[in-house]
């Protein structure tokens, strides 16, 4: 049954919002930005606004919970169906570094505005973002369990990968002379050698993880990738 207009239309109104909110936040931190700013981003008045979002807050902590909400999901499917650590970390790397490029106001929102929430919402937040980092955690653990891996600070490393692959949204650009395929796909070699995997030890993606990573992305995302083929770096 199709929806009906009045449906469609707040909903509609909510994405206004939602965008608006990225943006304005992405670009001048949750407290640069004004109810009045927010509005006139949404394009509509304050008192619709407030209608939609609820308090300044609430609409911060929303977009966090559903950028952290999909990146959780997307990373124990990404284990779920990794054979080993070192395909878990090659396709976390992956996935990361794709939905960091393509959506790189959000992630600085997420990445930037912790500390605006309150305490109850920080730390929902917190627990969030700790449950993500603790798919690569155990993958890593793991990883030097087996031998596949070998660090000297399993938590340093962690946030080296972390840190290197959450970059991406700071500096990608379509129009680069790498396509973002190559792009991901030296990170997750540069991954593997921070962890001790010789170079020569890591193969090149098969066109099906290239494809699978995709699929993932393009279905949580909600964004559309193209036939991009892996290209080198």
């Amino acid at each position: 049954m199709p929806k009906a207009p009045r449906t469609r239309a707040g909903a509609n109104a909510r994405r206004q919002v939602w965008d608006a909110a990225i943006r304005l936040f992405a670009a001048k931190g949750f407290h640069g930005v004004g109810i009045r700013e927010l509005a006139e981003g949404a394009g509509m008045s304050s008192a619709t606004l407030y209608h939609y979002m609820g308090t300044k807050e609430e609409l911060l902590a929303s977009v966090m919970r559903a950028s952290l909400d999909r990146l959780n999901g997307a990373a124990e499917r990404v284990v779920a169906d990794a054979p080993d650590p070192q395909s878990q970390i090659t396709r976390l790397v992956h996935v990361h570094v794709l939905t960091h490029a393509l959506r790189p106001e959000e992630t600085a929102v997420v990445d930037n505005e912790l500390e605006a929430l309150g305490p109850e919402r920080r730390t929902a937040m917190v627990a969030l973002r700790d449950a993500y980092e603790g798919h690569w955690r155990r993958a890593i653990a793991n990883g030097c369990a087996s031998g596949l891996f070998t660090v000297p600070d399993q938590t340093f490393a962690r946030m080296a990968l972390l840190e290197m692959c959450s970059g991406v949204a700071k500096w990608y650009s379509p129009d680069g002379p790498i396509a973002l395929d190559g792009v991901a796909t030296a990170h997750a070699r540069l991954a593997l050698q921070l962890l001790g995997v010789p170079a020569h030890a890591i193969p090149l993606p098969a066109p099906t993880e290239i494809h699978a990573a995709h699929a993932l992305v393009e279905e949580i995302w909600q964004v559309s990738l193209g036939a991009s083929a892996p290209a080198s770096a």
